[in-house]
């Protein structure tokens, strides 16, 4: 596992964002563990979280690309700090864009905060994590509205690895669904990989107990992987 990953699960656990324990989830699952990227709340937590969309980023798709799209609402501060991110270590202009919820009919009227789209454009997704790809479902005839643009690929911050709608994780079915890329940029079972057993700030994150209920979730949601 490269370090930045590693670094980003630790810095996933230090912002609180990432915890382990009893939680329902939106789908009515009750999970092990938890992720909200709501929690990031300062400059040093989005600049952070920026460089490692950035690097993630640039590992998939380099420099050959020309705008970030991050869907309202969480996307937004996602977007904003992966392209300052992305200018910072790469020394690459890349144009923000966002969806907003309902068009705005004054001043600078449209559906889209940040740039425009543009034929031509080659623009990459973000979110923090995708559990049934309904944002994307919004935002995707959104983006393909504005001309000839391609959707090189969709990076989130983790994977949970569960069933979508259907056996497959919903990073799979956004695949097979719209044909673009999806990634995240940690797995679970890199976080199992990286904290099992192992202590972390002085304590052990991912016990015998918590593993065992993770497995258990998993045998029960985990996704059909091809």
């Amino acid at each position: 596992m490269e370090d930045y990953k590693k670094e980003f699960i630790e810095f996933m656990v230090d912002c609180d964002v990432l915890k382990f324990g009893d939680f329902i989830l939106k789908s009515g699952r009750k999970s092990p563990f938890f992720m909200n990227a709501g929690l990031y709340i300062d400059g040093y937590q989005l600049k952070k979280l920026g460089e490692y969309y950035a690097i993630a980023i640039h590992g998939q798709y380099g420099t050959d690309f020309d705008v970030v799209f991050g869907p309202a609402y969480k996307g937004i501060p996602i977007g904003v700090a992966t392209v300052c991110a992305f200018y910072e270590l790469y020394g690459k202009e890349i144009r923000y864009s966002s969806n907003r919820k309902e068009a705005k009919d004054h001043g600078e009227t449209g559906i889209l905060l940040g740039s425009p789209i543009k034929d031509g454009d080659r623009i990459v997704i973000v979110e923090d994590v995708t559990t049934s790809g309904k944002s994307i479902e919004e935002t995707y005839p959104i983006i393909k509205a504005q001309g000839d643009v391609q959707i090189l690929g969709l990076m989130v911050s983790l994977n949970r690895m569960e069933k979508g709608k259907g056996e497959k994780s919903a990073l799979e079915e956004l695949k097979e669904t719209y044909g673009f890329d999806t990634n995240a940029i940690v797995t679970m079972a890199e976080v199992i990989e990286h904290l099992y057993n192992k202590e972390y700030n002085g304590k052990i994150l991912i016990d015998d107990e918590i593993k065992s209920r993770i497995d258990a979730y998993y045998a029960q949601y985990g996704a059909k992987c091809n």
